[in-house]
């Protein structure tokens, strides 16, 4: 079989956490070695905040493919071409951004799925499958089943609908984003704030009620990350190529001087 497998994926399906490193800075494909071996299990190749263009990011699915680590691309909106297009390209994964429906997660579960699951048009050779051919009825099987799509639950209305949303066909995991949903609720920042729990609370208990996997990303600190693990998050954005960089040079830099 040629079929790559989706680490994270696999990960979620055994009910261990899939720890994933988002990328804003990165440019270069040996990012997907770097951080397989600092132990990731997938990549947040970030298309919607960063300038990266499509072409890059391609790039480093490829790349990860060959590495064992999971690429996933979060896209910049709900246009079906630009996931399909990164689907098409090496991206065993895609996250949507700002999903408040049912009605748009069918969308997004339309876009990143083949038939009958959804409607994704079927593009030719795949990396996924390491170009090998084969009949496209056992394409559309096997990539369905190896492609992990997430949805971002970052307002109150997303968390509002999250029981609907989770209970869409095509959709794998329902990622808070806290960020926004903190800045949507009033309080930016305030990420002890008891909203933010009740807001997990409540996408956790959709995910279990329907078969989904609770994700989180904006919570970075170690008794935030502690916390929300506990409660039974499992698709774990643990942080950013930026973030990590700024503390380990920080320190580095301190460090360095103090010796002056």
């Amino acid at each position: 079989m040629s079929t790559v497998a989706n680490h994270a994926l696999r990960n979620l399906r055994a009910g261990k956490l899939a720890i994933g490193l988002g990328l804003r800075q990165a440019r270069t494909v040996d990012i997907a070695q770097i951080a397989k071996t600092a132990g990731f299990d997938w990549l947040f190749i970030d298309c919607e905040h960063s300038s990266m263009g499509s072409d890059t990011a391609a790039q480093i699915a490829s790349a990860s493919l060959a590495v064992g680590i999971t690429p996933v691309v979060r896209v910049a909106g709900l246009e079906h071409w630009l996931a399909s297009r990164m689907l098409d390209n090496g991206a065993q994964g895609i996250v949507v951004p700002h999903v408040e429906t049912a009605e748009v997660a069918r969308r997004v579960a339309d876009a990143c799925r083949f038939p009958p699951v959804g409607r994704r048009s079927m593009g030719g050779g795949l990396q996924q499958l390491g170009f090998a051919p084969m009949p496209v009825g056992e394409v559309a099987r096997i990539v369905n089943g190896e492609t992990l799509v997430v949805v971002m639950l970052e307002s109150p209305q997303g968390i509002e609908n999250c029981d609907a949303i989770a209970a869409v066909p095509g959709i794998d995991a329902l990622l808070v984003g806290t960020n926004d949903l903190c800045f949507e609720l009033g309080i930016p920042g305030q990420f002890d704030d008891p909203r933010v729990a009740e807001a997990y609370r409540k996408v956790i208990a959709a995910c279990r009620k329907h078969g989904k996997f609770p994700g989180m990303g904006g919570l970075y600190t170690p008794e935030l990350l502690e916390r929300h693990i506990r409660m039974g998050v499992q698709l774990i954005l643990a942080g950013s190529d930026f973030s990590l960089l700024m503390k380990a040079a920080t320190a580095q830099a301190g460090l360095v001087r103090g010796f002056g």
